[in-house]
């Protein structure tokens, strides 16, 4: 994923965080997986990603599922 990011809440001002090829296809460097993303996001907003869950079916699931990590050096 390739992140062109203006700053402000807590985001680095212009920062660009990832590559693609020279098409615009494919990841060539630093991806970021859509759970990354959204638990980053959710950090930005003060919302804790691991405790944020909604219950389904008798179970309890997370919207960053268990992959989802915040992105360290997107942050300010």
């Amino acid at each position: 994923m390739f992140l062109d990011l203006d700053g402000g809440g807590g985001v680095k001002p212009g920062l660009v965080y990832g590559a693609t090829d020279e098409f615009g296809y494919n990841v060539a460097e630093d991806g970021v997986h859509v759970h990354d993303f959204q638990a980053t996001l959710l950090h930005l907003l003060g919302v804790d990603h691991e405790r944020l869950t909604y219950f389904y079916q008798g179970r309890r699931f997370r919207l960053t599922d268990v992959h989802g990590r915040v992105v360290r050096p997107l942050l300010a």
